[in-house]
C-alpha cells in the first residue's frame, strides 16, 4: 500500500475549491442600500422582543412574507389542518401566481438566503419542480429551482405519497365520518387526497456577494411557470463567514472523494477515517458536494467540513436486495456511531458540514436517518440536516454527548431523538423546522433516558406530534426553548407515559421555555390540547415535575392539559405537578383542562384573554357529588383571566366540576408585551 504522508493534502483542486468557495461569500464592495424600512425581523413569526433569552440563538434573521411588499394573494391566518397556512410560520404566507412576487428588505448585511417554500404536488403524486428568479435591487437574477419532491404527505400512519390512494386503514376510526369506515353500512365516501399535509420544503442559496442593510430582495415565480402557485412562507437572510480550512488533516480529496458529486465517495470517506485514527489527526472535508450513498461508520475521529455552505454531503436513498440485519429495506447517506450492542461509539466528533439526504417517504423500520447509532463521550455541532428521515435518531445506552448548533429542517419524521438509556446529554442551541414528527423527543423505552438537557432550542412547525416530547425517564431537564406553530396529534411540550416508556422518576424540570400558537386540536379525540399536556395512556405519572417560568402564548386551545385515555380513564392518574410564575397571553378555550384523576399546584399563573372558563375540569368523567377526581391547589398569587372572570376563581377549587367536553373557542389577540 501507498503511504500518504498526512501533510500532502494540499493539491490544486482543494486551492480551486476554496478560491470559489470565498468569491461565493463575496468580498467586493456591496451595493448601495436602497432607501426603505426593512421588513419586520420576527422569531417564530413574533415581535423578538416577546421571546427574549428564549430558543436558539442564529447566525440569520427571519422574515415572513406576508409582512413583504407583495403583489400575491396574502393566505391565512389559519389553524386547520391540511392547509397550507396552517403549516405555515405564523399560519400565514403569500401565495404566487406566475409573474408575481414577494420583496423582502433586507435588515443587516446577507449574502446567502434559504427561502421556505411550497409547491403543488403532481396530480399523481411525487412532486413538481419550478424556477424561482431571485434578484436584488432589480439587479441580476439568480434562479433557484425548487421542487415538491420531498413534500406531500397523505392519508393515515405511515403515510402515502399516493394522493389518489384509498385509505390505508379502512378499521380504524376516522373523525371525518365519525367512524370506522370498513365496519360502516353504506361504506362512507372518503375524499381524496384524503388528510394532505407537509407541504413545505425550503432551500438555500449564496448570492455571490454581500448585500447591504436597506438593499431588497425581490422572489418572483417567473411567467410560464409549471406551478400554477409558489407560496413562500418566509425568507432567511445570513451573513455566512468564508470557508473554514484544517491544513493539517487527512484530506478526503487526498484519499479519492470527488468534491464534484460525480462519482460515490464513501470509500474515500472510510479511507479517510482509517488513515486519521492511525495517525492522530482530524478528517477535513473541503468545500464541494460529494455523493455518499450508504452509511459512514464513525468511531474515535473527528471529521469537520468547511461550514455547512460549503461541505455537502449528499447521497441517494438506496432499495436494499435483502433487508440488513436491523431491518432496513433502503440505506442512505448517514454518519452512525458502532451500534449500542457493540459497546456504541466513543470519542467522535463531527461539524461543519451539511448532510443531505433523499428520502420522500417515511417508512419506520429503515435507518435512513443523518446521524445514527450510539455515541458516548462524542460532540455533534454546527450540522445542517436536510432531507433525511430523522436527523440525528440515536439508540442507547450511551452517555455524555453533546448536541449544539444545528439545524435540522423538513425531516419525514422526528428532528432528534434520544431513545432507550441516554444519560448525561446536552441539546442545546439547535434550530429545527418542519419535522413529520416530534421535534425534539427523549423515549425511555427499555431503559431511562436519564439526567439530559434540552436547553435554548427552537422547533417550529412540526406537522405531526409535539414541538418536545418527553416520554418517561429520571432527572431530565427542558428549559429555555422556543416552540412554534405545532399542527396536530400533538402540540408544543409534551409529557407523556406511552410508547412502552419506563415511568417518570426523580424529577422533571420545564422552565422558561415560550410557546406559541399552540395547545392545538387533537383529531381523534376531537377536543383541543394545551400547549403543554400531560398524557397518562400506559401508567400513572407521579414524579416531581416542575413547571417554572414558562410563557404560552396566543393558544389555540388550552395553555395547559392533563388527560387520561378514556379506556384507562380509573387506571391511571397524574399527580405531583407544579406550575409556577407562568403567563398566559391568550386561550381560545381554558387555562386548565383536566381530563383525568389526580392534582396539581400553582403559584404565580398570570393569565389573560382566556377565552372560556379559566378552569375546565372534567377529573375522570364520573361526575360524583364529591366533585372532580382532580384537585388544583391554590398557592398564591394567580391573577387575571378573561371572559368568565378570574381564571381560578375560589369557587373552582379544590376540585369544582366546570366540565365542557367540547367549549366553543374565542379566538384570542395576538401576544403583546406584558406589562
Amino acid at each position: 500500500m501507498t503511504r500518504i504522508s498526512p501533510f500532502a493534502i494540499r493539491p490544486v483542486a482543494i486551492a480551486a475549491a476554496l478560491a470559489a468557495a470565498v468569491a461565493m461569500v463575496g468580498f467586493a464592495a456591496p451595493a448601495a442600500a436602497a432607501s426603505a424600512s426593512p421588513t419586520p425581523v420576527t422569531r417564530a413569526a413574533l415581535d423578538p422582543a416577546l421571546v427574549a433569552g428564549r430558543g436558539a440563538t442564529v447566525d440569520f434573521a427571519e422574515q415572513e412574507a406576508e409582512k413583504a411588499v407583495t403583489n400575491g394573494t396574502i393566505i391565512g391566518p389559519d389553524r386547520s389542518a391540511y392547509t397550507l397556512p396552517a403549516e405555515a410560520s405564523g399560519r400565514s404566507a403569500v401565495s404566487l401566481t406566475p409573474g408575481q412576487y414577494a420583496e423582502f428588505t433586507l435588515p443587516s448585511a446577507t449574502n446567502a438566503i434559504t427561502v421556505r417554500y411550497s409547491l403543488p404536488d403532481s396530480s399523481t403524486g411525487g412532486g413538481i419542480t419550478a424556477p424561482l428568479a431571485v434578484t436584488v435591487n432589480g439587479g441580476a437574477k439568480k434562479t433557484m429551482t425548487l421542487t415538491s419532491q420531498y413534500s406531500w404527505l397523505y392519508n393515515q400512519y405511515q403515510f402515502t405519497n399516493d394522493p389518489n390512494a384509498d385509505l390505508l386503514h379502512p378499521d380504524w376510526w376516522i373523525t371525518e365520518c365519525g367512524c370506522v369506515p370498513s365496519a360502516t353500512t353504506p361504506t362512507p365516501v372518503i375524499t381524496k387526497p384524503f388528510r394532505p399535509m407537509h407541504f413545505y420544503d425550503e432551500q438555500r442559496l449564496l448570492l455571490g456577494r454581500t448585500y447591504k442593510a436597506g438593499d431588497k430582495i425581490r422572489l418572483t415565480a417567473p411567467v410560464g411557470s409549471p406551478a400554477a402557485t409558489t407560496t413562500i412562507d418566509l425568507l432567511d437572510s445570513h451573513l455566512v463567514a468564508a470557508p473554514h480550512v484544517r491544513v493539517l488533516a487527512a484530506n478526503v480529496l487526498v484519499f479519492g472523494a470527488d468534491p464534484f458529486g460525480k462519482r460515490d465517495s464513501a470509500s474515500a470517506f472510510d479511507k479517510a477515517i482509517a488513515f486519521a485514527k492511525k495517525a492522530h489527526l482530524k478528517v477535513y472535508v473541503p468545500p464541494g458536494v460529494y455523493q455518499v450513498n450508504r452509511h459512514i461508520i464513525v468511531d474515535d475521529v473527528t471529521i469537520e467540513g468547511a461550514g455547512s455552505w460549503y461541505t455537502i454531503i449528499k447521497g441517494s436513498e438506496v432499495a436494499l436486495s435483502t433487508p440488513a440485519p436491523d431491518g432496513s429495506t433502503h440505506t442512505g447517506v448517514g454518519f452512525y456511531g458502532k451500534d449500542a450492542s457493540a459497546g456504541g461509539s466513543t470519542n467522535v466528533h463531527l461539524s461543519g458540514f451539511t448532510i443531505e439526504g433523499d428520502v420522500r417517504e417515511r417508512i419506520d423500520i429503515d435507518q435512513v436517518n443523518g446521524i445514527g447509532g450510539a455515541f458516548n463521550h462524542s460532540s455533534i455541532d454546527g450540522l445542517y440536516i436536510h432531507h433525511t428521515k430523522v436527523g440525528i435518531w440515536l439508540d442507547g445506552p450511551m452517555t455524555d454527548v453533546s448536541i449544539t448548533n444545528n439545524q435540522i429542517a423538513d425531516q419525514i419524521a422526528d428532528g432528534l431523538n434520544f431513545h432507550t438509556g441516554v444519560t448525561k446529554s446536552t441539546v442545546a442551541n439547535n434550530f429545527v423546522r418542519n419535522t413529520g414528527d416530534d421535534g425534539l423527543a427523549m423515549w425511555s423505552e427499555k431503559a431511562a433516558n436519564t439526567g439530559n438537557t434540552f436547553d435554548h432550542n427552537t422547533v417550529q412547525t412540526p406537522t405531526l406530534a409535539n414541538g418536545i416530547a418527553i416520554y418517561g425517564g429520571t432527572d431530565n431537564t427542558v428549559s429555555n426553548n422556543l416552540v412554534a406553530d405545532p399542527l396536530r396529534e400533538g402540540s408544543a411540550i409534551h409529557v407523556g407515559s406511552r410508547f412502552g416508556a419506563e415511568p417518570f422518576a426523580g424529577h422533571l424540570w420545564i422552565t422558561n421555555n415560550t410557546t406559541v400558537r399552540a395547545g392545538t386540536y387533537e383529531l381523534n379525540w376531537n377536543i383541543g390540547l394545551g400547549a403543554i399536556w400531560f398524557y397518562a395512556l400506559e401508567r400513572n405519572i407521579d414524579a416531581d415535575i416542575q413547571v417554572v417560568g414558562d410563557d404560552f402564548l396566543d393558544n389555540t386551545y388550552n395553555a395547559i392539559m392533563l388527560v387520561t385515555d378514556f379506556p384507562v380513564k380509573d387506571l391511571y392518574t397524574i399527580t405531583n405537578v407544579h406550575f409556577q410564575n407562568i403567563r398566559v397571553d391568550g386561550t381560545g378555550t381554558s387555562v386548565v383542562s383536566a381530563r383525568t384523576a389526580g392534582s396539581a399546584s400553582f403559584q404565580n399563573v398570570d393569565a389573560r384573554n382566556v377565552g372560556a372558563v379559566g378552569v375546565n375540569n372534567c377529573g375522570s368523567f364520573n361526575f360524583k357529588p364529591t366533585g372532580s377526581e382532580f384537585s388544583l391547589t391554590d398557592l398564591g398569587g394567580n391573577d387575571g383571566g378573561g371572559v368568565t372572570g378570574p381564571w381560578l376563581a375560589s369557587w373552582e377549587l379544590p376540585n369544582t366540576i366546570t366540565c365542557d367536553d367540547r367549549p366553543a373557542v374565542n379566538p384570542p389577540p395576538a401576544p403583546s408585551p406584558w406589562n
